[in-house]
């Protein structure tokens, strides 16, 4: 059977009953809420021949780097063989079974054609502006939505989702008034809309508009963070604005509670506690007993070998909990995926293995080695994902290891580049006190 939705899109294998599920799965996805998973089951139940059901289902598995998930897409992907299917259909079934390859790229690319023909056709724009993020296409996150925008208005259902993706597009290529206006248009449309919620806040953490950020995030928590699957990141962004005050007790307190107290295992979810902890060792902050508990969490996962930005955040937990035994255990998979061909070959060959090395150096001490490793990474790091604000922390790596080694002239000059866009950045003038005794000893 197929059946239309009000987007005028056609579905192989659906029912009224089946789509309407489907619908409600989209809506959960597009704004980071709910059980996406168990509506697209009930759309699957519902129509066990429902194509893009099956199609749903696996995005939902791969486009959270899960290592466990992969299977699960594998027997979603499965599921589509020999069901009747058209040609956008099988446009989403080829781009999952590049993304169970690796080949994220060559995803990318095919979704790009199912949106050019099909600009209604919200999933294949989510499922690519996400896979631009792993990738680390800027230009595209912004463009893939661009192109689609004509072609919608506001009465339309999933609107404020495009308006969000666009934001955190034309925030990720440095277009912070039009990203900022389109994140509060796409709030205003939909409240509980995650991703909106974050390209607004990804363009006050960009401009250091610290004030501003703790205010966005917190005029309605309830909105983004109740029965959300993105809330730790939201709380992260949250943080990281407290951080830049020096507001190390607030920072801690978010830190045990909604980021990392309920010790979420999801991969997402560690990244950025990771992320957070390795800030706050930066800084010097006694940890306790956060790292270890951080790094039993990861402790299975690290060697997966799918994704060679969970693998460095991976590494920042061993360093900190000092398991030197599973660094090396890092190292020795990388070395196994550098033997491969897939997109995170060159993830890991470009920037996460000699970024693994540099954190593996910080950890003992030798910083010196930390800055030869991490200099030539900066203008590359893009290439193995992460938004701006988390790859931010190679600069910050940098600039510490930089002082513990006695580099004043390069810590200097590194604090000054920091200055056009963080001129009013407390951590950034604490960095640039820092380097005045250096100078003046010199």
């Amino acid at each position: 059977m197929i059946i239309h939705d009000d987007l005028n899109l056609s579905y192989s294998g659906a029912s009224a009953e089946s789509l309407g599920h489907f619908r409600r799965a989209l809506r959960q996805f597009q704004c980071y809420i709910e059980d996406p998973v168990a509506s697209v089951d009930a759309a699957i139940n519902a129509s066990p021949e429902f194509v893009m059901g099956h199609i749903l289902k696996a995005y939902l598995h791969l486009l959270g780097t899960e290592p466990a998930a992969i299977p699960v897409a594998r027997a979603c992907l499965a599921a589509t063989v020999g069901l009747p299917a058209n040609t956008r259909e099988r446009g989403h079934i080829d781009a999952v079974a590049q993304m169970l390859d690796g080949q994220w790229r060559r995803a990318g690319r095919l979704l790009e054609d199912v949106s050019i023909d099909h600009p209604h056709d919200i999933l294949a724009l989510q499922a690519g502006h996400l896979a631009d993020f792993y990738v680390g296409n800027s230009r595209l996150l912004r463009d893939r939505i661009a192109r689609a925008l004509p072609a919608w208005s506001p009465d339309l259902p999933g609107y404020h989702a495009l308006l969000a993706m666009h934001a955190f597009g034309l925030e990720e290529t440095a277009d912070y008034t039009r990203a900022e206006a389109q994140g509060r248009a796409a709030v205003e449309l939909e409240p509980r809309d995650g991703w909106a919620q974050h390209a607004v806040a990804h363009v006050m953490e960009m401009q250091c508009r610290t004030h501003d950020g703790i205010a966005w995030m917190r005029a309605d928590p309830a909105a983004w963070s109740t029965d959300s699957f993105f809330k730790v990141h939201l709380w992260w962004h949250l943080a990281l604005f407290h951080l830049e005050l020096g507001e190390i007790d607030e920072v801690l307190a978010l830190f045990d509670g909604p980021i990392h107290g309920e010790r979420s295992t999801m991969v997402l979810d560690m990244i950025d506690a990771s992320a957070l902890l390795w800030r706050l060792h930066l800084r010097g902050v006694d940890l306790g007993q956060r790292w270890s508990t951080l790094a039993d969490g990861w402790q299975p996962l690290a060697t997966a070998g799918t994704y060679a930005f969970n693998d460095v955040h991976a590494v920042m937990a061993f360093v900190g909990a000092r398991r030197p035994e599973a660094i090396a255990e890092v190292l020795q998979t990388q070395e196994a995926v550098l033997l491969g061909n897939d997109d995170n070959e060159a993830f890991t060959r470009e920037v996460g293995h000699p970024l693994t090395l540099a954190l593996k150096a910080f950890g003992q001490g030798a910083y010196g080695d930390t800055v030869r490793l991490l200099r030539p990474l900066r203008e590359i790091a893009h290439r193995f994902g992460g938004s701006h604000a988390q790859r931010d922390l190679l600069d910050l790596t940098l600039i510490e290891a930089a002082l513990r080694t006695g580099q004043h002239n390069l810590a200097t000059a590194l604090c000054a580049e920091r200055l056009p866009a963080r001129g009013h950045s407390p951590l950034t003038r604490q960095l640039l006190r820092r380097c005045e005794p250096l100078s003046l000893a010199a």
